[in-house]
């Protein structure tokens, strides 16, 4: 019934102005039963705001209209309407503190149960068993703030979904697949399936449209708050849908090829790791050379997500040497890490990269303050808007406005900020933790050109990514890492999508058992 039958969500003219911004202008959509509405566009083109309108953390425009109907096709009105909605959105939700048990309980409180705390062996098997059904496996009673950004999907996932019985139902997921391995994304795919198949509306978000293409009925894409197409998925193919995006025919930077970009050949080490063991990571060493890009491959839990933090101090490092340009760095001490010239994009840009609350102008230059600086401490504004206004034209910032709060960025723009803030002290090493995640293709391509130019400069980059495509097109060669140590190091000449995931997997090869021998 899929188009044919009422809508369970009807949107009409719905807008949305900020201060300077108009996030959307006049959208119109419909999600109907058994239908998947995949909603496309740039970062900043409106597909988080319509979400925010949609579960009442942002108010729409006057005139907008949002029908929530019954299978039947009769509107829904009043609290019922809102029950009717369930969202997982890109900042999933959840409160770190608390645990994995105690978060599925939140849930379980807005279906009527009794506001109380949430003990017990009962509950704790409870909440076993909703994230066995994601195939993780993780402690429930630790705080969700203390796992990695895929395992807190998962639970985002799993609260969602919790105890729906109602077909009549739509499911807004917002880039819920933007730090999963591609299992996870698929176990994720047959529950939203499951659900489709019930009868319930699905709107779903991604940048990555080879999943849309996959899962989507059909495609709805934004550009600067309008509706410019609309589509059934089957008409579309990837590089039509990123024109649509784009407004313009791009140069896709997931086909960039360093060979390409490449003027001398890699310099001496500036990065060298020796016997590097902590968390997840088991006697890891590495050497980095200036004006290199090393990639570091692996599922999740081999230990890819533990290497960039435990290198840059952020996480607890147990034994082994990492030197700078020859100077060995004290374990765990950050401050000494960014002092030898060590730069770290972190995974989870939201929590560990900006101050979201500060604008541009303050992010920009948080990091190296003192060449900003006049006699007798005085910050020299006129120095520092003038490097601002600089950076925000190199990384293509979108809008330009330096004094607006970093929290009314889109994502993408977000990232190209937590960027050049760091490409600004122009390191020696570079760690970049899933630097494309949950951003558009436009601003892929820019964080790419961005991570090309410095290696150009001379930066060795170590990039740790579960985006196989990007590692492909960004690196010199790849480690693999798998049960914390690694398994293979793959030259560029051999590196392809094929061989990085049977190396993960650990699957047959010609040759042999990829992983169990140690680095080729």
């Amino acid at each position: 019934m899929t188009g044919t039958a009422a809508p369970l969500l009807r949107i009409r003219d719905m807008s949305k102005t900020f201060p300077g911004l108009k996030a959307l202008d006049g959208v119109s959509l419909e999600v109907h039963p058994g239908e998947v509405v995949a909603v496309l566009g740039h970062n900043g083109s409106g597909k988080s705001t319509l979400v925010k309108i949609l579960a009442g953390v942002h108010q729409a425009d006057p005139g907008a209209v949002v029908e929530v109907r019954d299978a039947t096709g009769e509107p829904v009105a009043g609290p019922a309407a809102r029950e009717g909605l369930h969202f997982i959105h890109q900042d999933l939700g959840l409160a770190d503190i608390l645990t994995t048990v105690e978060n599925l309980g939140l849930g379980a409180t807005r279906r009527g149960r009794a506001l109380a705390p949430v003990r017990g062996a009962a509950e704790r098997r409870r909440a076993q068993r909703l994230i066995a059904r994601f195939g993780a496996g993780l402690d429930v009673t630790v705080p969700v703030g203390r796992l990695s950004p895929a395992q807190r999907t998962i639970v985002a996932i799993a609260r969602a979904l919790d105890g729906w019985t109602r077909p009549d139902n739509v499911l807004v997921l917002d880039e819920p697949t933007a730090a999963l391995h591609g299992d996870e994304v698929q176990v994720l795919f047959e529950a939203i399936r499951r659900v489709a198949a019930s009868g319930a509306g699905v709107v779903f978000i991604s940048h990555r449209l080879d999943e849309v293409l996959e899962l989507a009925d059909r495609v709805v894409v934004l550009r600067d708050g309008r509706v410019v197409a609309e589509q059934a998925t089957g008409e579309l193919d990837h590089d039509t849908m990123v024109t649509l995006i784009a407004g313009r025919r791009i140069s896709d930077g997931a086909t960039a090829d360093p060979a390409a970009t490449r003027r001398d050949a890699p310099g001496a080490p500036v990065l060298t790791v020796t016997g590097v063991s902590g968390a997840e990571i088991s006697d890891f060493s590495l050497q980095l050379r200036a004006g290199e890009i090393v990639g570091i491959g692996g599922i999740l839990g081999s230990g890819r997500e533990q290497l960039a933090p435990m290198l840059f101090g952020a996480q607890h490092r147990s034994g082994g040497r990492v030197e700078v340009d020859g100077r060995e760095l004290v374990a765990d001490d950050t401050r000494a890490a960014i002092e030898s010239g060590m730069a770290y994009v972190p995974a989870d840009r939201r929590r560990r990269g900006v101050v979201m609350d500060m604008s541009v102008r303050e992010n920009l230059t948080l990091p190296l303050m003192r060449p900003l600086r006049r006699r007798f401490g005085r910050l020299d504004g006129k120095a520092e808007r003038a490097q601002t206004r600089s950076w925000m034209r190199t990384v293509g910032l979108r809008p330009p406005h330096p004094e607006q709060p970093l929290k009314l960025f889109s994502g993408g723009n977000q990232q190209k900020v937590v960027l050049a803030k760091w490409l600004r002290v122009r390191p020696r090493v570079l760690l970049l933790d899933e630097p494309t995640q949950g951003v558009d293709v436009g601003a892929q391509a820019a964080i790419y050109e961005l991570v090309l130019a410095a290696r150009r400069d001379g930066t060795g980059v170590l990039l740790c990514s579960s985006d196989t495509k990007e590692l492909v097109s960004l690196c010199d060669r790849v480690l693999v890492l798998k049960d914390g140590r690694v398994v293979s190091e793959v030259p560029r000449a051999a590196l392809t999508e094929e061989r990085l995931v049977r190396d993960e997997l650990g699957l047959q090869v010609a040759g042999g058992h990829i992983g169990t021998n140690g680095p080729e």
